[in-house]
């Protein structure tokens, strides 16, 4: 089971994984999932945007902050208020974007708070995997009935 608060939009394909709360109840600010997400166990996103095509870990959470297309945020890590992670980026799994913060599109954000370096053709191909698992993964979920 999945909560959806207040003002939540979720895209077509998208999946919205068990455990995972999706906020949109304070300051008018709504949750929007774009199509073909994947928000995945345990994670929370308040008041936050993610655009086409994101793939977002177990155990993330993104509060007030944007994702832009094509992008993946790594198991555990957060990304904080007004942060922008830009198109075709990764979030390393453990790392904090900090508030405010950019992720340059292309992009790699890794550590604690996290830095930046241009992502590497094995990293913009796990993106792809992760989203294409993921589409899938939810497909074969929504005909089987484990999801609704």
């Amino acid at each position: 089971m999945a909560y959806l608060i207040g003002d939540v939009t979720v895209g077509e394909e998208s999946s919205i994984w068990p455990f995972v709360c999706l906020r949109g109840d304070e300051d008018d600010v709504p949750t929007t999932v774009g199509d073909e997400c994947n928000v995945q166990e345990f994670t929370m996103l308040h008041g936050a945007t993610l655009k086409d095509k994101v793939s977002v870990g177990h155990s993330v959470v993104v509060d007030y902050a944007t994702i832009e297309e094509h992008s993946l945020v790594g198991i555990n890590s957060a990304v904080l208020q007004g942060a922008t992670v830009e198109a075709n980026s990764l979030v390393a799994a453990g790392s904090l974007v900090r508030q405010d913060q950019t992720v340059p599109e292309g992009h790699l954000a890794y550590g604690v708070p996290a830095e930046t370096r241009p992502l590497s053709d094995a990293q913009r191909a796990e993106i792809e995997l992760v989203h294409e698992h993921y589409l899938e993964y939810g497909q074969e979920y929504k005909q089987t009935g484990r999801f609704e």
